[in-house]
């Protein structure tokens, strides 16, 4: 997910739901109010000792590779199943549009992986952080979006909060007791985690199965979830499982709960498993969700119960709107099933429905031959309707949303926020769904990786962008600049205030949170310039084939690379600069000087004999020699002549060493190219050739994008202003969102 000043959007996501067991094939029960729960000291259980750790508040990149086996070990299809199923959810849900509620019967079936007992289990109540003031999203949310640069931080009005109510929680017909924790330190008044305490254990390896019911007040969308007048997006609804880590998954060393409070910038992680939704909505509304629908909807009197099903996945969500209008297609492709491609929209944005389809069609063809085939058999794209752009640019295994314009014009900021955010939310269903990292702890694996991936298929498709309306286009102005140049000029790199792989919370402001997306595209933009791009792309076709429907850790993409590349110091260095540091790239060049060799006066001996030559003698004997070489060389170029040429050239490194070439170029047309592949802080280099010099350049292929100021890479003997004009594409670009600005008012 993102939205951003000068791309204006990309966005965030994740929701829920699950499902499981026999009795659930039965007529579906009636689904009931939930009342508010009591005050915690009443229906909490007494402290008892925590025998299974939580992850804490601090946790963020992981430097040890995981075990081969964790997670199962790899998969290679010819399992039963896609993933190692550790969860399955049945959810019967009923919402209400007028109240905006829905009310909801669970059943959870959960997995022990580990070798030991499990006498209590972790639950995310994630729309509790929509209830008010007092939660870790919103007392977060005064503190990093202070100063602007986010998304998610519009006013809630009288009536507009959300928040879940959960009701009983019973295993095996006994009622269970819960109590809300704080697994990172939040306020107390952060109500979106609770621990249940089992009334039998769970042995090692064995299952249980918990029953409970829950009532979710949706809010006036606010971020990723919510309602604007009749549409519903139902996101981060139902009660959620943790995740319970193993010793040598993502660094743990003994089994560990990883449960997170819901921060504000933060997204989800949870276990694959199976999910089977029933949701019953009035007659005459659209649903999209989720998976694949299991026939035609149900009628029930004034309403409707759709069912859908989607294995090997672990997020649920849904939609459901009047009045909404649906476009199709189909995706064919080696190693896939065919996939049924769907759009759903509103009438109002009719023109952005043709366009999102295409672009979601040409992702997964994409992502299928880059990474890997996509396995699933459905993808719905979601429209919002007016008003309603915080539920835009939001990501869920088989189904997103995507950005909403009444007109989209060929090269156009329009044309290019629609079809990126497109390609964006589906290249989620990758790096988030299938790949399945933990973003709250190492948010630069989804949307770092993903933005990345994203680009490259821009450049693929020669795909530029033009930061410019139908109105300034008008008047001609729609220079456009590539991907990886707009992600350069976002990418803060003056001033980084914290390593790409910090966790998603810990950061100084949420316009720095933004620079996940960002640098970490440039980063590994400039990590395949030093490695190759084939061999790039073998590496993540390999992180994607050993790591997918697993759950990854930085380290492990980090050996990856190494391991494939060949080039393991190439990788840590661009890992140690940027992932774990807050390096800063600014090398320049401070100096060129170009000038003949001339013989110099002094004293010499000759034929044995010391004779002393004056500067006169040599003023005469070079002139004599220039004149000959001018009668000889009628039409010989400035800067050449009888006497050679010795060029100095100093360049200076302001940050962090980095590989740079030097061209420099000399009046004839001749350039020779010099390696700066060191730690000095300065270089010096000297070159004696025929011709002088006119110029010297570092990173002349432009291929170093970390590189903080590209104006003073280059310099001239004689002034000019042709080293300004190199990179003179950022000012123009900025001039260009100037002008779209504007467009806009």
């Amino acid at each position: 997910m993102r939205r951003e000043a000068a791309r204006v959007v990309r966005f965030v996501a994740a929701a829920c739901v699950l499902c499981a067991h026999a009795a659930w094939a039965q007529e579906p029960p009636a689904t009931t109010p939930v009342a508010a729960p009591a005050p915690t000291g009443t229906v909490a259980a007494p402290p008892v000792p925590v025998d299974i750790p939580l992850v804490g508040g601090d946790a963020a990149y992981v430097r040890t590779p995981s075990a081969p086996d964790a997670w199962g070990g790899p998969r290679n299809g010819s399992e039963a199943t896609l993933s190692d199923r550790v969860v399955s959810y049945r959810i019967q849900a009923r919402l209400d549009p007028v109240k905006h509620t829905v009310d909801g019967q669970q059943q959870l079936t959960w997995r022990n992986r580990s070798d030991r007992p499990v006498s209590s289990v972790y639950l995310h109540l994630y729309l509790n952080a929509f209830e008010g003031e007092g939660s870790t999203f919103f007392t977060e949310r005064r503190r990093l979006a202070a100063n602007g640069g986010s998304r998610g931080t519009d006013a809630v009005k009288k009536g507009e909060w959300g928040y879940i109510d959960l009701g009983n929680v019973e295993q095996d017909g006994a009622a269970l007791k819960w109590r809300y924790v704080h697994p990172d330190g939040g306020p107390a008044t952060d109500h979106t985690v609770v621990r249940v305490d089992l009334a039998q254990p769970v042995p090692a390896g064995g299952s249980v199965t918990l029953d409970m019911n829950f009532h979710s007040q949706l809010p006036r969308v606010i971020e990723r979830t919510g309602y604007v007048g009749a549409f519903h997006l139902v996101g981060q609804w139902f009660p959620k499982i943790g995740v319970l880590e193993l010793a040598g998954e993502r660094g743990a060393t003994a089994p560990r709960w990883n449960v997170h409070e819901f921060h504000f910038n933060s997204e989800f992680y949870a276990d694959f498993g199976e999910y089977d939704v029933r949701m019953t909505v009035p007659k005459g509304y659209v649903v999209g969700a989720v998976g694949e629908q299991q026939g035609d909807p149900v009628p029930e009197g004034n309403e409707l119960t759709w069912h859908f099903i989607q294995g090997d996945v672990h997020d649920f969500a849904w939609m459901a709107a009047p009045g909404y209008e649906t476009l199709d297609g189909e995706y064919t492709g080696p190693g896939s099933p065919p996939v049924k491609v769907r759009v759903i929209y509103p009438p109002e944005y009719k023109a952005s429905a043709a366009p999102a389809l295409k672009a979601s069609i040409d992702s997964i063809r994409y992502f299928s031959s880059t990474l890997g085939p996509y396995p699933y058999k459905t993808l719905t794209a979601v429209i919002p309707p007016f008003n309603a752009s915080e539920a835009g640019g939001m990501e869920y295994p088989t189904f997103f949303t995507a950005d909403s314009y009444r007109e989209v014009v060929p090269k156009t900021i329009n044309e290019f926020l629609l079809d990126f955010v497109t390609i964006h939310e589906f290249g989620h269903g990758y790096f988030y769904g299938l790949l399945a990292s933990n973003e709250f702890e190492e948010p630069m694996l989804d949307e770092g990786l993903n933005e990345y991936w994203d680009d490259r298929m821009l450049r693929e498709r020669g795909q530029r962008v033009y930061l410019t309306t139908p109105f300034w286009r008008f008047f001609g102005v729609e220079a456009p600049i590539g991907g990886f140049e707009l992600e350069r000029m976002l990418a803060r790199l003056a001033r980084a205030a914290d390593p790409l792989g910090q966790n998603a919370w810990n950061r100084l402001s949420s316009g720095e949170y933004g620079t996940v997306y960002s640098r970490t595209a440039t980063a590994m933009h400039d990590l395949e310039e030093r490695l190759g791009k084939d061999v790039t792309e073998k590496a993540f076709r390999q992180y994607y084939a050993t790591w997918h429907f697993r759950h990854p850790s930085i380290a492990d993409l980090q050996a990856t690379l190494s391991e494939v590349s060949g080039k393991p110091d190439v990788v840590a260095q661009v890992f140690d600069q940027f992932v774990y540091g807050t390096a800063r790239i600014d090398d320049r060049v401070t100096d060129i000087v170009s000038h003949e060799v001339l013989p110099l006066p002094g004293t010499v001996v000759k034929d044995g004999r010391r004779t002393e030559v004056d500067s006169d003698t040599i003023d005469a004997s070079v002139k004599k020699q220039r004149d000959a070489w001018k009668k000889d060389h009628p039409d010989a170029k400035k800067g050449t002549g009888p006497f050679p040429w010795k060029t100095t050239v100093t360049v200076w490194r302001d940050g962090a060493p980095v590989p740079q070439t030097l061209k420099v170029t000399f009046s004839d047309g001749s350039s020779k190219a010099l390696r700066w592949d060191d730690d000095r802080r300065w270089a010096r280099f000297e070159i004696v050739g025929p011709t002088k010099a006119v110029s010297a350049e570092l990173d002349p292929e432009r291929k170093l994008f970390l590189d903080n100021n590209k104006l003073n890479d280059s310099r001239t003997v004689d002034a000019n202003h042709a080293a300004s004009h190199r990179w003179g594409a950022d000012f123009a670009a900025l001039l260009q969102g100037f002008y779209a600005l504007l467009g806009t008012l």
